[in-house]
């Protein structure tokens, strides 16, 4: 049986090699149709971009040779481009300027014009004007940069010391008060701050629109609090918000359908004008709950708890005494948070003693119940 063709190939000791049609056949496979097109676009764009390269380093070495600092990392020229000589020469020459204040112009707005200069701790001055500062840029009060002109007679010896305004400064700025000027210009203005007296004048709208209703303020000695002058000014606006809220009163009527409650811990510290007749003239006093109320409050917040049954609520507000409402939920709090790290679901009345000794006994030292509200 005669082999075929691939065989003999195969076993070919000597395969023939690729010319160059074959190799640009084997370039070709797997190219796209536009694979030829791409790559002479990118080869554009490559010699595009080398050329703007070349051509920025030219640029950029030209502004180096003209100004010296645009690329300089230090703000200085190149070491190349230093004239140590003349710089010193010049430093040599010229003579610094003292700064002096223009007190008062002598003939303004003529060609005779002189200016009183006073130069600290040495003396006052009658100048004239350089060559180089214009009358119109000189005013009363201003900083001025002066120089001494010595002048020369005919025989070449020193006639006299003369002053002259060669610069107007800039006023002087303290730089600690720099530090604090504004960058930004803020776009709050000082009319949104506070608002309580808009917000009060709107309530009081608000309810004279309804057939009735009640106005309540609780914590009401937050702005309604005795008036003193502190020096500083810092509750100008919680006063302006309590003659507001005088104001507003005065404006109802006593015996109309609108009613204002105000509810405060501290009645002592009210301004005694809220307190006169036609404003706030009833006074209704909420004492410190007695023991019934205290093993109510007991009962009302561990409605919502697992606690066991049996649990002597009397004893617990026996207990409490001179508690408030407050401190009675704090004890029943802390009683569950016994429960929780003992990792139990009920609560004990274990576990209500150990609050009572903890919230009461051991906090009652950091109590912030007034004296005037203990007398049950």
């Amino acid at each position: 049986m005669a082999p075929e063709p691939e065989d003999d190939i195969m076993n070919e000791k000597n395969p023939r090699p690729l010319d160059e049609d074959d190799i640009a056949l084997l370039k070709t496979y797997g190219l796209g149709p536009y694979s030829t097109s791409i790559k002479k676009v990118e080869k554009e764009i490559k010699e595009m971009a080398k050329k703007i390269n070349d051509l920025c380093a030219y640029l950029r070495c030209a502004l180096i040779l003209n100004a010296g600092i645009k690329e300089s990392d230090t703000g200085l020229a190149p070491p190349s481009q230093w004239d140590l000589v003349s710089d010193k020469q010049m430093m040599q020459e010229e003579q610094p300027l003292q700064v002096a204040r223009c007190t008062k112009i002598i003939s303004p707005n003529t060609d005779d014009a002189k200016y009183v200069i006073n130069v600290k701790q040495i003396a006052k001055f009658v100048v004239g004007l350089g060559d180089k500062v214009s009358p119109t840029d000189i005013e009363e009060g201003m900083r001025v940069g002066e120089k001494t002109i010595i002048s020369l007679d005919s025989c070449c010896s020193v006639d006299r010391n003369k002053y002259q305004i060669q610069i107007p400064l800039p006023p002087k700025i303290d730089p600690s008060v720099t530090m604090m000027t504004v960058e930004e210009k803020p776009d709050v203005t000082y009319n949104d701050v506070g608002g309580c007296k808009e917000q009060i004048e709107k309530m009081r709208e608000m309810a004279r629109s309804k057939k009735a209703c009640i106005v309540f303020f609780d914590e009401v000695d937050a702005i309604g609090g005795a008036r003193f002058d502190d020096g500083v000014g810092g509750d100008n606006e919680v006063q302006r918000t309590m003659l507001e809220i005088v104001n507003q009163l005065d404006g109802f009527d006593a015996r109309g359908n609108i009613k204002v409650l105000m509810a405060t811990n501290r009645p002592d510290t009210l301004d005694p004008a809220l307190l006169r007749p036609g404003r706030l003239d009833r006074k209704v006093e909420f004492g410190l709950p007695d023991l019934e109320g205290r093993t109510q409050i007991f009962k009302i917040h561990t409605r919502t708890m697992n606690c066991e049954r049996d649990i002597r609520f009397e004893l617990l507000a026996r207990l409490c005494p001179n508690s408030t409402g407050a401190d009675i939920r704090s004890v029943c709090t802390e009683a569950g948070m016994y429960a929780i790290r003992a990792r139990r679901k009920t609560v004990t009345e274990k576990d209500f003693l150990d609050a009572v000794n903890k919230v009461i006994k051991g906090y009652q030292k950091f109590s912030a119940t007034p004296k005037y509200m203990v007398y049950n």
